[in-house]
């Protein structure tokens, strides 16, 4: 008897043990978050040990708080509504722990979390943009047929000349060469100096200067200036590493060749200086306000801070549908938070397929559902969604991309919904630390994808735009408002779109 006692109690034991855990329901808390205590609920799914045909994905912004609630009264209250479904799927709101602590009035653009760093401006004065050590040797006539610099503005300023090299061998001025500058990307040049030995212009320190059109290039302009020589011999030129920038106390940055892009028709211009230009800072006492006004105005933003974590904090508890990942949540970092989400739903949910959304898409889970049934969408290795294919690299603007070197991004999906395969998110959460992030989340996956070549399902439905189609899988860009009336019309006819139309 005592011996079948010994054999049991490691049973019983183990049974136990079990059976707590499954009453816990509590899985060990994920990398990459900085939970308290009151958010850890929020952080971890509700049982580990159960298996979801989809987690959804929801990518969100910290302050989306109407948002967020819109889809809680809508799909996904219909969702949690549905006998079958509610047990299939997981739903989680993908947001960055930390807010960006510097107020968007102080940053370099409203896409980022970077600091705009003007400390000493250089107002009322015109600025030469370079500077030049006195040695001449540095600066000697070269085979470089175009040499060019590219250039970012921080803060308005105007271009008053645009320069070229003194050579001091020359007996006067005995070349001739064109000086454009170029917004980037655009075909056509801004301002154009042409000089020639009957044309030098004026000569200011080492340089020859001619006046161009002004007009003022705004914050985030960014153009390049490029210097083309008529004549065979070349350009006087140095090399960008060898000059002094003169930034007017930071509104003026020169990129770096891995920064910047040339024209298409300069792409095999040699990065460096064959002149300079002359600039002036625009509005300057409304520059000397705003910099006076910082320290206010960064003390009340890390106040609105402290409230809007506190506000998330609440959110979480309540509603136990958040995963705060370990980034501070501003545009550039979405694709970082979707990395991080990846590796969370690796290590803290069984599942088959996972769907990505933003917070402010139409979804129809049961129509997604439908379709996987239909179609026999499941297995490794498959992504699907509705692709661009050859889609163009933008340089400027909110979809700026500076890293990515080629012309046109990989096959990549509408970010108002995909679905992937638990391998290829697998494959995503154990590469997350090598993967290089890109301007966006979805051309960011679309490289990363580039990898691996998953098998690509082609489908309309989910929709690109911001359109109404019957069966639409999903359709982006709504207000609270106009999710809430969508899903209104569905519920009261069944279809979005056709509502009107039916009733009649």
């Amino acid at each position: 008897m005592r011996n079948w006692l010994v054999l049991l109690c490691p049973c019983v034991l183990g049974a136990a043990l079990h059976l707590w855990h499954l009453w816990l329901r509590s899985p060990p808390a994920p990398h990459n978050t900085e939970p308290s205590a009151a958010d850890q609920s929020a952080l971890l799914p509700q049982g580990k040990f159960h298996h979801y045909d989809v987690v959804v994905g929801v990518l969100s912004a910290r302050n989306n708080h109407e948002l967020r609630n819109v889809i809680r009264s809508t799909w996904l209250k219909d969702l949690l509504q549905h006998s079958t479904l509610s047990q299939r799927v997981l739903v989680k709101f993908i947001i960055g722990a930390r807010g960006c602590d510097v107020p968007v009035e102080d940053r370099e653009d409203p896409y980022s979390c970077r600091l705009l760093n003007i400390t000493s401006p250089a107002l009322n004065q015109e600025i030469e943009a370079f500077s030049f050590p006195e040695d001449a040797s540095s600066s000697r006539l070269s085979e470089d047929r175009v040499v060019s610099v590219s250039f970012r503005v921080l803060y308005p300023i105007v271009i008053t000349s645009l320069g070229v090299f003194y050579d001091a061998s020359d007996v006067g001025f005995q070349r001739n060469i064109t000086v454009k500058l170029y917004q980037t990307e655009q075909e056509e040049a801004l301002f154009v100096a042409r000089f020639s030995p009957p044309s030098c212009g004026t000569q200011v320190n080492k340089l020859w200067y001619k006046p161009v059109e002004q007009f003022i290039l705004p914050e985030s302009f960014e153009g390049t200036i490029v210097w083309e020589s008529q004549d065979l011999h070349g350009l006087v030129s140095r090399n960008l590493h060898r000059v002094t920038v003169n930034d007017g106390g930071g509104v003026l940055r020169v990129l770096t060749a891995g920064e910047g892009a040339l024209p298409h028709e300069f792409m095999e211009g040699v990065e460096g200086v064959a002149g300079g230009f002359i600039y002036t800072v625009q509005e300057g006492d409304a520059l000397l306000r705003s910099l006076y006004s910082r320290p206010q105005r960064l003390a009340d933003h890390v106040r609105d801070l402290q409230v809007e974590d506190a506000l998330l904090q609440k959110e979480s508890s309540i509603y136990d549908d958040i995963v705060f990942v370990d980034v501070v949540d501003t545009y550039r970092n979405v694709p970082a938070k979707l990395l991080n989400f990846y590796r969370w739903t690796v290590e803290s949910t069984s599942f088959s397929l996972l769907l990505k959304t933003d917070d402010d898409c139409y979804i129809d889970l049961e129509a997604v559902f439908n379709r996987i049934a239909q179609k026999n969408l499941d297995g490794p290795n498959f992504w699907w969604g509705n692709f661009r294919l050859n889609w163009a690299v933008d340089r400027t603007g909110k979809w700026q991309e500076l890293e990515y070197p080629s012309p046109a991004y990989p096959a990549f999906a509408c970010g108002s919904g995909y679905v992937i395969s638990k391998d290829i998110v697998d494959w995503l959460a154990g590469n997350s630390g090598r993967l290089k992030t890109y301007q966006g989340e979805d051309v960011s996956m679309g490289i990363w994808m580039a990898a691996i070549g998953p098998k690509r399902h082609q489908d309309s439905l989910w929709l690109c735009e911001k359109t109404c189609e019957t069966g639409m899988l999903s359709s982006p860009q709504y207000s609270p408002e106009e999710l809430s009336k969508l899903w209104e019309l569905k519920e009261l006819c069944g279809d979005p779109c056709q509502c009107e139309a039916k009733a009649r």
